[in-house]
C-alpha cells in the first residue's frame, strides 16, 4: 500500500505541475484525491505545492523566451497596449506572482511576469508562498471538516 501512495504522490506532483502550465487542470482536486485515497496530508502537501510550483516557473520561462514584436505580429497587439500593460506590471512587480494560484488566470500571471522580465528570483519565492498556502489551506480544510463519507 505504501508503495501505491509513493507513485500517488509522483502523480501529485506530475499533475501539479501541469495544471500550472498551459494545461487547464484542477489541481486541488489532486491534492483532496490523494488525501482521500489515504496519503500523508503534509506530504502530499509538499509534493502538490514543488510540482504547481515548478510548472508555475515554467510558465515564466515560456513567457521569458517571448518577443514583444513576435506578440504584436502573431497576435495583433499594439506595442502601445504592451507598454500600458508593462507599467501595471512594473507598479506591482513579483508580489503579483502571489496570485499564480487562482484558476485558469494564474498562469496568465506567471506568463506575463517571464514575458516582462520581472525579477525571477522574486517571483519564484512570491510564487512558492502563494502556491504552497493553496494548498496547505485545502490540507487544513480537509482536516477540519474531515473525509466525506462516499458509503
Amino acid at each position: 500500500m505504501e508503495f501505491l501512495l509513493e507513485l500517488g504522490y509522483i502523480g501529485v506532483f506530475i499533475g501539479c505541475f501541469l495544471a500550472a502550465t498551459v494545461v487547464p487542470f484542477a489541481s486541488d482536486a489532486l491534492l483532496v484525491g490523494m488525501l482521500l485515497a489515504g496519503g500523508d496530508v503534509w506530504l502530499t502537501v509538499a509534493w502538490a505545492s514543488a510540482g504547481n510550483w515548478l510548472g508555475g516557473l515554467t510558465t515564466y520561462g515560456i513567457g521569458h523566451l517571448g518577443s514583444w514584436k513576435w506578440i504584436e505580429k502573431h497576435f495583433k497587439v499594439k506595442i502601445e497596449t504592451m507598454v500600458k500593460q508593462k507599467a501595471k506590471v512594473d507598479k506591482w512587480g513579483p508580489p503579483l506572482a502571489l496570485l499564480t494560484w487562482i484558476p485558469f488566470v494564474g498562469d496568465l500571471f506567471a506568463l506575463v511576469l517571464g514575458f516582462y522580465k520581472v525579477n525571477f528570483a522574486k517571483s519564484a519565492a512570491y510564487m512558492l508562498i502563494g502556491k504552497t498556502f493553496r494548498f496547505v489551506a485545502w490540507a487544513v480544510l480537509y482536516l477540519t471538516v474531515g473525509a466525506p463519507q462516499l458509503f
